[in-house]
């Protein structure tokens, strides 16, 4: 079918005097095609005037949607039983044409944004590959209404305590806050409602209140309300994350700021320029940031172990042990794991995400924990030479054979065995042991219990029993 475009010009060359043969040669057009376009003397094309196979089941197709809940297979199956010669395509197509389950797509309009407005913040799951595998991670996101001005970083979780680590870093990396934080619907910040009667948690609310911005929603569904931010991880998916690997989250989200850098100086010929050169207009109308800030932390109350630890996802921190026993107040950072107890700082370490399970006190501490501990062994074998002056040398050697850091341990166990067992068998053990050089504490209990065999528990005769039955 010809267009408006071809159309008129076969009438205006009709019309200065050319013929069907010279039109169509010049045209490239079959002399039947001229011929109808010339007969027509329009130049609008025909509507196709025919009728629908299913417009005669119309009234029948209203009916099958809602009794089947809008499912279109289940009204195709219906309407053939009934005898209907349909497609399932053409029964789609319809339906789309006559607004049948579909809602008329509408023109997306256009947001402009004031110098300093507003900030849109999101976050995105996103497959990356850190520490030698692939693995799945949040993207949070935070970008300038005006400038585009955009910041990323990644982490293995997304809480409302990294919401707020996030926002920290964000605002810190721009400078300044605009008025309004636009968000999703999510639960990190929502305590109840959407859009407009979106509530933030009080939490929240302090926080961005003492940094000079509020929160706000867009409406459920309405994607396009942020753009910006959702434009921003699919930059990130194409380019960011293509062919990345990180050593750890560490080396991802310093990769992740030069990347923030590279682009935000790069020309966009969307926006006539770069992201950096419309932030210079907007960062003078920025709410500066706060002299003091109280610091992001996650508050938890954990009871020390015996052995002095404290356990803090899955990661157990040393502490020192004259707090064994106690409850004790972790203020987790994003850097440092704070102890508290009471209004005392006992205790500092790095937080650990990923690698070490335990984490030990700094070497300033342990210098004192071994102290210590060298003043409790010293007393334990003061004891037991005291108490065994003849196998003085023994326990010395003792002492000194036994495996690292459990020098201890050897000379305790000793001590309960000269509390559980008779002292002449032990001894014999002990001459023996010292003798033969042996410092294996299982093969002399052994010795020792062999020694005793009869002692603790005497076997009686035959007479003994009858006695005792008489």
């Amino acid at each position: 079918m010809l267009d408006e475009h071809t159309r008129t010009a076969i009438l205006k060359l009709h019309e200065a005097g050319h013929g069907k043969r010279a039109i169509a040669r010049a045209l490239k057009l079959s002399r039947a095609a001229v011929r109808k376009v010339i007969a027509s003397d329009s130049y609008k094309v025909s509507a196709l005037d025919r009728a629908e196979k299913a417009e005669s089941h119309h009234d029948e197709i209203l009916e099958l949607f809602v009794s089947c809940k809008g499912n279109l297979v289940r009204v195709h199956e219906e309407l053939l039983a009934k005898g209907a010669e349909l497609s399932y395509q053409g029964l789609t197509a319809y339906c789309r044409r006559h607004g049948i389950g579909h809602e008329s797509r509408k023109p997306v309009g256009q947001y402009k944004f004031k110098l300093a407005e507003e900030m849109q913040h999101d976050t995105s799951p996103h497959p990356a590959h850190i520490a030698g595998r692939e693995q799945k991670v949040q993207i949070a996101g935070l970008a300038l209404g005006y400038s585009r001005l955009s910041y990323i970083q990644l982490y293995p979780r997304f809480t409302r305590f990294e919401c707020k680590l996030f926002l920290d870093d964000a605002i810190d990396y721009v400078g300044g806050v605009c008025d309004f934080c636009m968000i999703d619907n999510t639960s990190v910040v929502v305590l109840h409602g959407t859009g407009v009667d979106m509530v933030p948690v009080p939490e929240m609310v302090s926080f961005g209140k003492q940094r000079g911005f509020a929160f706000r929603a867009h409406e459920k569904g309405d994607a396009n309300r942020s753009a910006i931010v959702e434009g921003l991880f699919n930059y990130v998916q194409g380019n960011f994350l293509a062919g990345r690997k990180f050593r750890d989250f560490e080396d991802a989200n310093r990769q992740a700021v030069d990347w923030c850098d590279k682009i935000n100086a790069a020309f966009s010929r969307k926006l006539h320029g770069s992201r950096r050169e419309l932030f210079v207009k907007e960062q003078a109308q920025l709410t500066p940031l706060p002299l003091w800030r109280s610091p992001v932390y996650r508050l938890q109350h954990r009871q020390v172990d015996f052995e002095s630890y404290v356990s803090v996802h899955a990661v157990r921190y040393e502490v020192p042990s004259e707090h064994i026993g106690r409850r004790i107040e972790v203020r987790e950072t994003k850097r440092e794991l704070l102890f508290f107890r009471g209004p005392r700082l006992i205790a500092t370490h790095t937080r650990q995400t990923e690698g070490r399970r335990r984490v030990l006190l700094p070497e300033t501490q342990r210098e004192d924990r071994n102290r210590r501990q060298r003043e409790r062994m010293a007393c334990e074998e003061k004891q037991l030479r005291s108490e065994w002056p003849d196998f003085s040398d023994y326990i010395g050697e003792l002492r000194r054979r036994a495996p690292r850091g459990q020098s201890i341990a050897c000379l305790r166990r000793l001590r309960r065995m000269t509390r559980d067992y008779p002292r002449a068998p032990l001894e014999k053990a002990l001459g023996d042991a010292a003798h033969y050089g042996l410092h294996d504490l299982d093969r002399v209990e052994r010795m020792v219990l062999k020694n005793v065999q009869g002692d603790f528990f005497p076997r009686f005769g035959l007479d003994d029993y009858d006695n005792d039955e008489g």
